[in-house]
C-alpha cells in the first residue's frame, strides 16, 4: 500500500485539531480522518458513524498496527508541516517588525 497524497485542514473544537484526507495508490480516497489532541499528543481517528445505541463504528480502518502507525506518522507530519510553518512565518514577521522598531529607536538617540 502506498499513500500517494495527504491533505489536512485545520478545524479546532475542543480536542479536535483538524481533518485529513488520504489517497492510496492514486486510486482510493479516505476522507474525514480526525486529528485529535490527546493527553499524550496528537493522534488520528478513522472516519466513523454513530449507531442508534450511541456507539461509533469505523467506516474504514487499518487492519494492523504497522499500517495504522504509517498512516498516523504521514498525517501528523503533514499537519505539523502545514501549520507549524504558518505559525513560524507569523512569528518571523512579528520579530522583523520588532527589529525595525528597535532600530528606529536607536537612530533617534
Amino acid at each position: 500500500m502506498n499513500i500517494t497524497d495527504v491533505k489536512v485542514v485545520k478545524r479546532e473544537s475542543n480536542q479536535l485539531r483538524g481533518f485529513a484526507t488520504i489517497i492510496i495508490d492514486d486510486s482510493f480516497v479516505v476522507k474525514n480522518i480526525k486529528i485529535i489532541q490527546g493527553k499524550n499528543g496528537l493522534f488520528i481517528a478513522m472516519p466513523s458513524y454513530k449507531l442508534k445505541n450511541g456507539e461509533y463504528k469505523d467506516v474504514a480502518h487499518p487492519l494492523n498496527t504497522e499500517t495504522r502507525t504509517q498512516l498516523e506518522e504521514l498525517i501528523l507530519a503533514k499537519y505539523n508541516e502545514e501549520f507549524s510553518e504558518g505559525e513560524n512565518e507569523q512569528h518571523e514577521q512579528i520579530s522583523e517588525h520588532s527589529s525595525r522598531f528597535d532600530n528606529e529607536e536607536d537612530e533617534e538617540d
